[in-house]
């Protein structure tokens, strides 16, 4: 659908219509790279949409209780959203996470870093609850260190995913260039939007040349 307004966003029904074209393209592809490149884990996907008000634009990844991958959108987010590859760049970035298995990784990191700095603190003389403090905190860090890095790494699989799906993943990855720009914060959990957009255009050009 051609954009509603001088601005490029749509009208809520071509927004609607955008995400489920979407979706319907997006998961036997998404399903079909998980498969491909991941043993023993579910490649069920449940793509949803988040429909409580007043949130700022989201998307998420999680499992269910079962382990099945949830990739779930907010309106605002579909309603930000100015064209079908924007959207679907989205949503093979989430659907990464899970093929990645960057959730697991996560709590890995957390408990390492609550690991650490509980013994140290223990180690320092510590009472109970600055032990505690120190895991807490430990544990916010531990989430934190690779977190830049498992974002890169969801952006290149879902540019993959995204290309592979008939969708232009430059084109999409114009989407970053609206978000507010964590820039290069210490320890933050996004990179900075331009690496980002950097990241998908590299892996578009060896798309192009053949080399993934």
């Amino acid at each position: 659908p051609r954009p509603s307004v001088a601005d490029g966003t749509v009208s809520p029904a071509e927004a609607a219509q955008n995400f489920v074209s979407v979706a319907r393209a997006m998961e036997p592809q998404i399903e079909a790279e998980c498969r491909a490149r991941t043993t023993g884990r579910s490649c069920d996907y449940q793509i949803l949409v988040d429909d409580r008000p007043g949130q700022s634009p989201n998307a998420f990844q999680t499992e269910d209780r079962r382990g099945r991958p949830i990739v779930a959108f907010n309106l605002a987010l579909i309603a930000e959203a100015r064209n079908r590859d924007e959207l679907a760049i989205v949503m093979g970035h989430e659907a990464a996470h899970h093929i990645a298995g960057h959730i697991a990784a996560k709590t890995e990191d957390a408990l390492r870093g609550a690991v650490l700095l509980g013994v140290l603190a223990a180690a320092a003389g510590a009472d109970q609850g600055a032990i505690t403090r120190a895991q807490d905190i430990g544990a916010d860090l531990g989430s934190r260190a690779y977190a830049k890095d498992y974002e890169l790494q969801a952006d290149r699989l879902g540019a993959i995913i995204t290309w592979n799906a008939g969708y232009d993943p430059l084109k999409g990855a114009q989407f970053f260039s609206r978000l507010p720009d964590p820039g290069n914060t210490f320890l933050g959990t996004h990179p900075a939007n331009a690496l980002r957009m950097d990241i998908v255009a590299q892996t578009v050009a060896e798309l192009r040349a053949g080399r993934i």
